[in-house]
């Protein structure tokens, strides 16, 4: 039967689903959630889609489409399915470069013009359980999707009679239920199909491919409303993983990593490391302080190996107090904590905000590797380390406030990666650098970096040569700090160096 509904009354779309997917959002949903994608985002059998100009993220979503026959108000989870008269095949795009604008409800980055091909055909659903589904979609002609309906966390029944206790659905309304593992971005050029089909069923009915090509859009955004706007996060998110992303751009496709200017590399550059190698963290803070910068002490905290240094630009991830229907949402698969140790950046400090509290473990001996074989310039906590003895071995710099042998979800629930964040009393964003030694670790703002720097590299040579005055026998008075007659013989010193 070819898809003929021109204008459903609505469309529903759900959150998170497949098994699968959830695994890799790191997220798993009590209930499932839901959002509305407007009719004029439909394209009925595919066609051709428009990547907006100036966005860089369009990701598709291959989805079992569910059409209502019969009215369904107050129905139950078993009866649901029999309001169900037709499955098609819907492909349910979005763009990553607008989510932050409408968080949840996907208001822009999933509701544009084209952003919801369905058909071609569509499958009478008599004589086939909610259960006998499957899902395929590809990619320039690689298989990139394949899942069952059997595997959902939501049964399409229940998704049926959760709606129902909401609004009346109508015949002719269509749920989207969720994609599976496998979405990804695609590129002006691309051709994504997708099918549905029942291959168990009498005659293994299917939907034919429905088939849709990426365009490039000329129209830019106008600056009256959110424009694009993507970082890293959004990245590896938009590609499915980090490693799904490093391919991409080894193939040419996507977009390196730190590609929107706040490359580390230009702002702690190899002079204001060489600058600052030997400088104490004490003698950095003093030149801070002059700033009015005197709550960038990450307090309590101490090295797992003595003499260990830190040097690197923050990465954060924010744990939040334990509760039980939280840690659960949020505490399983790939959450925030696997997320922030799987895509630490070599040469950034992972700075973990455990609200200073010691009895708990907020890193462990694979999370700490992991970071060390991603070129971690080190970790910060302000809570405990698991696996202290493990984790002591490695090479890297683990500055915490000790051990302790708890798993996660003992006090904590790890929340979100790369926002601004309080750790040991200091507060520390993305890119912020992390300087430490055996006296402590400091925040520096990224802007105060060079002055900070070059004005510490100073004070730390005339320190030296203070402390070998003092060393020679004389006394501090008028030494420390130097008085006009010490300060002439300093600049005499300096003077023959140069």
């Amino acid at each position: 039967m070819t898809y003929g509904i021109e204008t459903p009354g609505k469309i529903i779309a759900v959150h998170l689903n497949y098994p699968s997917r959830i695994a890799q959002r790191g997220r798993t949903p009590a209930f499932p959630s839901y959002f509305f994608k407007p009719a004029s985002s439909l394209a009925p059998t595919g066609g051709t889609i428009e990547r907006p100009a100036g966005t860089e993220l369009l990701a598709f979503e291959g989805e079992i489409a569910l059409v209502i026959g019969t009215t369904a108000r107050w129905v139950s989870p078993e009866d649901g399915w029999s309001h169900v008269a037709q499955v098609t095949a819907a492909n349910d795009f979005g763009l990553y470069d607008l989510r932050a604008a409408d968080k949840g409800s996907n208001v822009r980055n999933k509701g544009g013009d084209g952003f919801t091909p369905i058909g071609p055909a569509a499958i009478e659903t008599a004589g086939i359980g909610q259960d006998d589904w499957r899902v395929r979609t590809w990619v320039n002609g690689e298989l990139v999707q394949d899942d069952t309906s059997d595997t959902l966390a939501f049964p399409f029944g229940q998704l049926v009679a959760d709606l129902s206790q909401h609004m009346t659905l109508e015949p002719g309304d269509v749920i989207l239920t969720g994609t599976p593992a496998g979405s990804s971005v695609v590129l002006p050029g691309d051709v994504v199909e997708v099918e549905v089909d029942a291959p168990n069923a009498p005659g293994a009915p299917t939907t034919g491919r429905l088939v849709t090509t990426v365009t490039q859009g000329t129209t830019a955004f106008g600056d009256f409303g959110n424009t694009p706007k993507v970082d890293d996060l959004q990245r590896v998110e938009a590609w499915g993983s980090e490693a799904e992303h490093a391919a991409a751009v080894a193939a040419g496709r996507a977009t390196p990593l730190a590609g929107d200017g706040t490359d580390p590399a230009q702002i702690l550059t190899p002079e204001i490391r060489a600058q600052l190698s030997g400088v104490a963290v004490a003698t950095v803070s003093a030149a801070l302080r002059k700033r009015g910068y005197v709550d960038i002490f990450i307090d309590g905290v101490h090295p797992n190996h003595e003499g260990d240094t830190i040097l690197g630009t923050a990465k954060t991830l924010r744990f939040i107090p334990f509760r039980p229907d939280l840690f659960k949402a949020h505490g399983g698969g790939f959450n925030a904590q696997k997320r922030a140790f799987d895509t630490v950046n070599e040469g950034e400090v992972l700075v973990v905000e455990a609200r200073g509290i010691p009895s708990t473990g907020t890193v462990g001996d694979v999370l700490a590797l992991r970071a060390q074989v991603r070129g971690a310039a080190g970790i910060v906590t302000d809570g405990g380390v698991r696996d202290f003895a493990a984790v002591q071995a490695f090479d890297i710099p683990v500055f915490s406030q000790g051990a302790h042998p708890s798993v996660l979800g003992r006090r904590h629930v790890p929340w979100e990666t790369d926002v601004t964040i309080a750790c040991g009393g200091a507060a520390v964003q993305p890119g912020d650098i992390i300087m430490g030694d055996r006296d402590g670790v400091i925040v520096i703002p990224p802007f105060l970096l060079a002055e900070v720097a070059a004005e510490a590299a100073a004070q730390e040579q005339a320190d030296a040569w203070v402390a070998d005055r003092v060393a020679e026998g004389h006394a501090v008075d008028g030494l420390f700090p130097m008085n006009a007659e010490w300060r002439a013989r300093y600049d005499a010193f300096l003077a023959e160096g140069a």
